[in-house]
């Protein structure tokens, strides 16, 4: 049975040409017991940012075409270097840019989605012997124009090459030792956990824990791809992301994420009226803006204000779409907010057992963090706080849930 495997490696990972080296060595012992590797590679440390800040030396708008062209080019520099390094040590190795894989995409620029992989040069280059060294987070339009898939696509390209391939598992390399109960840089105490369903990932994902990206969870969980999530330095376990653990292993909570990227807007005195609320969330999602917390206050006088958070890097562009649809929407007018974050509280165990809110709110109160909205889900309780405050609701939310967490449901 042919078995080929993925592994993905960010940016901490390859920042040095002394790290690639190290890279192609823990690839090398990856082929020796495998049919095949897949390597899909991130920009080497903050090239990313270095070419973003470039950009904006030249202007304060870049045309998103051009900036994919040109934030593409991170990857595509570490691909042939890893090769390079493969090569130095008698491995047989080939470079391909997401293009080349067979990565297509949707034409939305520096946020496009992978619409189809087309794996035949990847499978042919497999098929020659060659370790074959993707470069993650691009792709190309059906109109050849080359796309990027924002921040953690490389995460997102190697699951989705997983997938098309027919690979036994993606690995993801990273500078943590796997999913943790909370960031480790944040809270030292943190300990990895040993495995993850899908359902819990995509949720600690997608409300801040960086470690691997929603997209990427998303694709796994769909075609059943188990996820590794280790550490690039060292050998220790790390993290597997698979359908479920051990029922008898569930906690009530897995984990506490945070997320700083966040801004708040509130549309004030809206009219409360049918169709007011669709045009305002249909302009962000003709706008390619994803907004996440949305609440609407009891209406009083016939009108309401509508308060939704979003990333604060889209602030700009979202403040533009409101300006237009105040006078639209006969809005009085809309106040925005940046200095804010999410805290997020994780884990299937949430699902029928009371007290798990209370307790939460009741350690956020004792910390003195006031709590601007919340949401929840089955599976997640997320409050607004001051962003200066975010560190201390971290700390106290993971010494109420899981400071004494059981060993036995940990690496």
């Amino acid at each position: 049975m042919t078995e080929y495997v993925v592994q993905k490696y960010g940016g901490s990972s390859v920042a040095t040409p002394e790290l690639i080296a190290r890279v192609a060595e823990r690839v090398q012992a990856t082929r020796e017991s495998c049919t095949g590797v897949v390597v899909v590679v991130s920009a080497m440390g903050d090239t990313t940012d270095n070419l973003v800040s470039l950009a904006h030396q030249i202007t304060d708008d870049p045309p998103s075409r051009e900036m994919d062209m040109l934030l593409s080019a991170g990857e595509t520099i570490t691909a042939p270097l890893l090769t390079m390094a493969l090569a130095a040590r008698g491995i047989k190795a080939i470079a391909l840019s997401g293009l080349q894989a067979g990565i297509r995409t949707s034409a939305s620029h520096r946020k496009a989605r992978i619409t189809d992989v087309v794996p035949l040069r990847v499978l042919d280059e497999l098929a020659r012997g060659n370790v074959v060294v993707v470069a993650g987070f691009q792709g190309a339009t059906e109109g050849m124009d080359i796309t990027t898939l924002g921040r953690g696509g490389s995460d997102t390209s190697a699951v989705a090459i997983a997938v098309a391939i027919g690979a036994s598992s993606c690995e993801i390399y990273t500078d943590v030792s796997g999913v943790h109960t909370a960031d480790p840089r944040l809270i030292p105490e943190a300990r990895p956990l040993a495995d993850i369903s899908y359902e819990e990932m995509l949720e600690l994902a997608a409300v801040g824990a960086r470690v691997l990206h929603p997209r990427a969870v998303e694709i796994g969980e769909v075609y059943g791809m188990p996820i590794l999530v280790r550490s690039a330095f060292d050998q220790s376990a790390g993290t597997l992301i698979h359908r479920s653990p051990a029922m008898e292993n569930r906690q009530r909570v897995r984990g506490i994420a945070h997320e700083t990227d966040v801004a708040k807007m509130t549309l004030v005195h809206v009219p409360d009226r049918p169709g007011i609320v669709a045009a305002l969330f249909g302009a962000f999602g003709a706008a390619n803006i994803n907004v996440d917390i949305i609440v609407q206050n009891v209406s009083h006088d016939g009108t309401t204000d509508v308060s939704f958070t979003l990333a604060e890097t889209d602030l700009c562009e979202a403040e533009k779409v409101v300006a237009e649809l105040v006078p639209r929407t006969g809005a009085s007018g809309y106040e925005a907010s940046a200095n804010i974050a999410t805290v997020s509280v994780v884990g299937t165990g949430i699902r029928g057992a009371p007290g798990v809110f209370a307790s939460a709110f009741q350690a956020l109160a004792g910390a003195g963090i006031n709590i601007q909205l919340i949401s929840t889900s089955e599976i997640r309780l997320t409050c607004v706080v001051d962003r200066a405050q975010v560190e201390d609701a971290v700390r106290a939310l993971h010494h109420v849930f899981l400071a004494a967490l059981d060993d036995d449901h940990l690496v």
